[in-house]
């Protein structure tokens, strides 16, 4: 056998091609410390994060084929372990003939021994739609008594008889110790729904819904792609004497085009009314702007906030104009001014872990 040289220039090309291509997995499959996250946070891709932690193990749930799951254990580095479900469940099959098992914008909390995952189901730009619950004893894929109970529909949306949508669903405990749900996107925009003690339904028959936020309609326009009825995603935290509500205004799912942007405001009740910096209701379009897109991120929304020792972080997904607006993890300290409004700090990166370990 005779072997065969590369010629230089042949192997210059060759030698090209292969960094390139190594540069581009690394790009794709490792962010780098611009991203924040390390590791599984673009592929597959990274859309409406609710994050928990179990032990010393943080967990991150996302929109995506049976609820993707991502693991972590320094909020830098993360891995892709697997899904919630293995298939579409049953009940989301005949409530939405379409539904092939991609469930959006789920909701993690903790309570009293079982952990809560909501979820919903969704045709877009409809109001097809429908929130369900999901419980397990533990979060951890390698405990025996790891399994999800899926306990099926709670809450659904059905065109031309409702005015609201049943998706981005989010679990708030009020003073009192009572359990609700908030929910919505465009249409009539974000409500609250109280939900009965075991969580795995609604608390009243008929159902009592009460308006939180919204962006009035601009003349003339009542569909519900109109831009002024932009909001959606609520998520509801309690902070010393207020609620605080988080909402994403404008755009998702567009790549590079996305507007997205988070938005808050506080009242001193749940049921509100919640009021921006300025004094303008969420129920008239208001909100105090909390993150923005820029050139390299123009996208960041659709948030979710978990606290642990007195510290918490915002959880969101941004589009990556540098990798084609792909869906990215990101998270950052929530941080808070004298006026007890929430602001914005860095992103969780490696060297922001290293700078702190310095102080």
């Amino acid at each position: 056998m005779v072997a065969l040289k590369s010629t230089p220039k042949k192997q210059n090309v060759f030698t090209g091609m292969i960094v390139f291509c190594s540069l581009l997995v690394i790009l794709l499959l490792n962010s780098s410390e611009a991203f924040g996250q390390l590791g599984d946070v673009v592929i597959p891709p990274v859309h409406d994060p609710t994050m928990i932690k179990q032990d010393s193990v943080y967990y991150v749930y996302c929109t995506g084929w049976g609820i993707p799951i991502r693991s972590s254990t320094d909020l830098v580095h993360w891995k892709f372990i697997g899904q919630v479900f293995s298939k579409p469940q049953e009940w989301g099959v005949r409530t939405l003939k379409e539904f092939k098992g991609r469930y959006v914008s789920p909701d993690i909390s903790y309570h009293n021994g079982t952990y809560y995952l909501f979820y919903c189901i969704s045709s877009y730009g409809k109001n097809t739609s429908a929130i369900g619950v999901a419980t397990n004893t533990t979060l951890h894929p390698d405990d025996p008594n790891y399994k999800w109970v899926d306990h099926g529909k709670v809450l659904e949306s059905v065109p031309n008889r409702d005015n609201w949508n049943a998706v981005d669903p989010t679990v708030i405990r009020d003073e009192d110790g009572s359990f609700w749900l908030s929910f919505g996107s465009f249409w009539s925009g974000v409500k609250i729904v109280k939900l009965a003690p075991d969580l795995l339904r609604i608390q009243t028959e008929p159902q009592v819904w009460y308006p939180l936020a919204r962006r009035p309609r601009l003349p003339g326009t009542p569909d519900w792609h109109s831009g002024e009825a932009a909001v959606e995603a609520p998520f509801i935290m309690r902070k010393n004497d207020y609620y605080y509500l988080f909402v994403s205004q404008d755009y998702c799912c567009k790549g590079v085009n996305s507007n997205y942007k988070i938005k808050v405001g506080r009242a001193k009740k749940l049921l509100g009314p919640y009021i921006d910096r300025d004094g303008k209701p969420l129920m008239e379009g208001g909100g105090t702007l909390l993150l923005a897109g820029d050139k390299r991120w123009p996208g960041r929304g659709s948030n979710s906030v978990f606290s642990e020792n007195g510290v918490d972080w915002l959880v969101y997904h941004a589009y990556d104009a540098e990798i084609n607006g792909a869906r990215t993890l990101r998270i950052r300290k929530l941080l808070w001014d004298e006026d007890g409004w929430p602001v914005a700090g860095k992103v969780v990166s490696a060297e922001f872990e290293r700078s702190n370990e310095k102080k």
